[in-house]
């Protein structure tokens, strides 16, 4: 499902135009990211949490040049599912 996707199902549930729609979206995603750059994890409860990770310094190859290289450590953004959802989905999914 794409952004668009979901900014028009949500217009045609709830009778809000499109345009109005977008704009909650992207607002809702850039506060995310705004938050989780400035250090503070997003914390929706029966969703789930956007959250940072840290990554530890590691060592690796590079396979062109048949080197090692030092790969910093560092922080990323991840999701952790709530409980609810994860067996939302696991009891309403089937397996592919």
């Amino acid at each position: 499902m794409t952004k668009a996707e979901i900014v028009a199902k949500i217009s045609d549930k709830l009778g809000i135009e499109k345009g109005d729609v977008q704009a909650t979206v992207e607002s809702f995603m850039e506060e995310v990211k705004s938050s989780l750059e400035s250090g503070d994890n997003v914390y929706l409860r029966g969703f789930g949490s956007f959250i940072i990770k840290t990554r530890a310094e590691k060592t690796g190859r590079n396979i062109s040049k048949n080197t090692t290289i030092k790969i910093p450590a560092h922080n990323i953004p991840a999701f952790k599912p709530a409980k609810v959802f994860v067996e939302g989905v696991k009891s309403n999914v089937q397996v592919k």
